[in-house]
């Protein structure tokens, strides 16, 4: 079997699953708890785990908080800032075609008299820099959220001239990194203006569960002000409370560890087998494909792919017993991609295409297997 959906998840790397181990075992201690060796313990291992994955994006661990993944850590930055500054601005900025955690989260906010400026987006999936000027100039919003990386197309969109533009009036910019983290540069230090960012472990060969929100700090170097989504015990800074799980928390930290680490050799041979992926398939499909994603500015190893003709659950469900691809977001799987239709696709054109998504340890020759087809 040939897994080709690593933008849904990827499989847990055996470094990972070998650190988590002795945590679910025994080093069962509970980190909140004081003074004996199993709470020290644990609390030793958060706080490593927390280093690695300010290490992998670039920034100081405080600023680091621990969630059950990047849906959760979207909620909660869209939705604390929201509430502490609904005195100050009730306007929020987002794209459509945002992951649904962040659209839903919107979506709810609009029903709690908050106005929200869906940005349209280019047919790669990215926003316009003008209309996020204009829409910041006609309302100051209260926060623009952005994805760094598209989950369908790979496009990436231009970070920089949206912290530019976000720091000129004084705005604040969360951004959902979950799907370029371990596959691109992600350094918050030489990227300033960036606020707020969320991730998952298991985008990157951690373990389901478990992610981080990246809580910037202000001008006099305190915390970025947002209310909690989760009450209760005070833990990651009174900022998400609830017993954490150690062991998952221990499993992104080894991965964020591993990512950062072999980040560079990573993205050459994910290039190397995007390259190789392509050239395979316009050999085999010839003018019966065409792609949807941009050669450039594009996390690699993510490709999207309009078979001409072709339903694509029918080709997925085929497919299935040797090859392991998608139609889109796991996330949204039962509806037609908006991702698509907002590129510019029709209805038709949206359900004759199909995600091929590469991870690290896919080998050249496993490849090969397209030819058989």
């Amino acid at each position: 079997m040939l897994y080709l959906d690593n933008s849904a998840t990827t499989q847990v790397l055996p470094e990972v699953k070998d650190a988590m181990l002795p945590y679910l075992i025994e080093e069962y201690g509970n980190p909140s708890s004081k003074y004996y060796t199993l709470a020290e313990n644990a609390r030793k291992a958060v706080e490593e785990s927390r280093f690695h994955v300010a290490q992998l994006v670039g920034c100081e661990s405080d600023s680091i908080i621990f969630t059950s993944g990047a849906t959760e850590s979207n909620n909660f930055i869209i939705k604390g800032i929201a509430h502490y500054y609904k005195n100050q601005s009730r306007h929020i900025v987002t794209s459509a075609v945002e992951h649904p955690s962040v659209l839903e989260t919107c979506k709810f906010l609009e029903g709690e008299g908050w106005t929200v400026t869906y940005l349209s987006v280019d047919k790669y999936a990215r926003i316009y820099l003008n209309e996020l000027e204009t829409a910041i100039q006609k309302e100051k919003p209260a926060l623009v959220s952005i994805m760094w990386g598209n989950n369908e197309l790979g496009s990436l969109n231009d970070i920089e001239g949206i912290v530019r533009i976000c720091k000129s009036y004084d705005v604040l910019f969360h951004t959902d990194a979950t799907q370029v983290i371990g596959k691109v540069p992600v350094d918050l230090k030489t990227l300033d203006g960036v606020n707020f960012l969320s991730g998952s472990a298991h985008k990157y060969h951690g373990p389901k569960g478990v992610g981080f929100a990246y809580i910037g700090k202000d001008a006099l170097g305190l915390p970025i002000q947002l209310t909690p989504l989760l009450h209760g015990g005070g833990q990651e800074n009174e900022l998400r409370s609830g017993t954490l799980a150690v062991h998952n928390i221990v499993g992104i930290g080894k991965a964020s560890e591993l990512a950062h680490k072999n980040l560079n050799a990573n993205i050459t041979k994910l290039e190397a087998l995007d390259k190789t992926l392509i050239t395979i398939l316009e050999q085999k499909f010839s003018k019966h494909i065409s792609f949807n994603h941009d050669n450039a500015k594009r996390i690699p190893g993510v490709l999207n792919v309009l078979f001409k003709g072709i339903n694509n659950e029918t080709l997925v469900r085929s497919l299935a017993p040797i090859i392991s691809v998608s139609t889109g977001s796991a996330c949204s799987s039962t509806k037609p991609s908006h991702v698509l239709r907002e590129a510019g696709l029709s209805i038709e054109e949206v359900r004759n295409c199909v995600r091929f998504s590469l991870n690290s340890l896919v080998k050249q020759e496993e490849l090969k297997l397209f030819e058989t087809l």
